[in-house]
């Protein structure tokens, strides 16, 4: 397994900080021979069944991270990148493309980023989202992941009509450090919904989207040519509402808000656009849209 890590981190390119974090995590893991058994049977555990219960792998981490004297959060990381591996495999079972699961595992990179960015801690500090991946009901694309879910509404538009429990793609949109570029999105969705249309019958393939992005407001200070002014309008947004404080925006700034705006960084027009809003008062929040794709 170390030769795999030392391989997986390369492969995407991780800093060397973070490598050698993880490898000091192992290693202390594997140290203790009790640790050591509870690990592998963690290990065990997702190669006997990858629709088991993730939330139970993730509170025996955190007792096996404890005992190593290693953080929740490396802890949280090192065991989903020694998921991967499995994963791969079954992947290649399935008969999924090999680019699919790279693109999927990018999402681990981006959330160690931003943990780091937030908490500085090199890790994740949001290993319940990752069930999606390893049980492989979630898929990367380029820019975009996604998941089959069921429709909140009733819906009309191009002659297509949903009703709740519409089976329909839903959209993530992930920290990639990267823009939205038009191009790059296009293909994301081409690519998802070619998939999804295959793989799993999604038929017309219709994608809705939840996140602080659509938030209607948004609008208001991004310019009409921007990139993230032309994610928003692809959407038809069904419901909106506010936060009743500050504490999402932490996904835009990449720090937790602590209260003073002063301390929040202001190196984009949208993070300006949004300090401003705080010192004002204004609420932030998100909303959830939907997008029929014509092709």
């Amino acid at each position: 397994m170390k030769t795999y890590l030392s391989d997986f981190f390369q492969e995407f390119s991780y800093p060397q900080e973070a490598r050698a974090a993880f490898a000091q995590a192992y290693d202390s893991i594997l140290s203790d021979s009790g640790l050591k058994s509870g690990f592998e049977a963690l290990l065990q555990r997702y190669q006997d069944d990858k629709q088991m219960d993730y939330g139970q792998a993730f509170k025996d981490m955190a007792e096996i991270s404890s005992g190593a004297g290693i953080h929740e959060y490396t802890g949280n990381f090192l065991l989903l990148v020694c998921y991967s591996r499995t994963l791969r495999e079954y992947y290649r079972e399935a008969g999924i493309a090999e680019e699919i699961w790279h693109t999927s595992m990018c999402d681990l990179k981006w959330k160690l980023d931003e943990c780091k960015c937030v908490y500085g801690i090199w890790g994740t500090f949001v290993p319940g989202w990752y069930d999606g991946f390893f049980d492989m009901t979630r898929f990367g694309f380029r820019k975009l992941q996604f998941e089959i879910r069921r429709f909140r509404y009733h819906y009309e538009k191009n002659g297509v009509i949903l009703n709740p429990e519409t089976p329909v793609l839903n959209t993530h949109i992930p920290r990639t450090g990267e823009r939205l570029d038009p191009e790059s999105l296009r293909e994301s969705y081409e690519l998802g919904a070619a998939f999804f249309r295959e793989r799993f019958q999604v038929d017309p393939v219709v994608f809705v989207c939840n996140s602080w992005l659509l938030y209607p407001r948004n609008k208001e200070v991004l310019s009409p040519d921007s990139n993230l002014y032309s994610f928003l309008s692809a959407y038809d947004i069904l419901k909106s509402e506010e936060y009743d404080d500050y504490s999402e925006v932490w996904r835009l700034f990449d720090v937790n808000y602590d209260g003073n705006v002063d301390h929040l960084p202001q190196d984009t027009s949208l993070r300006r656009a949004y300090a401003d809003w705080i010192r004002k008062g204004v609420k932030t929040g998100d909303a959830y849209g939907v997008s029929v794709w014509n092709g």
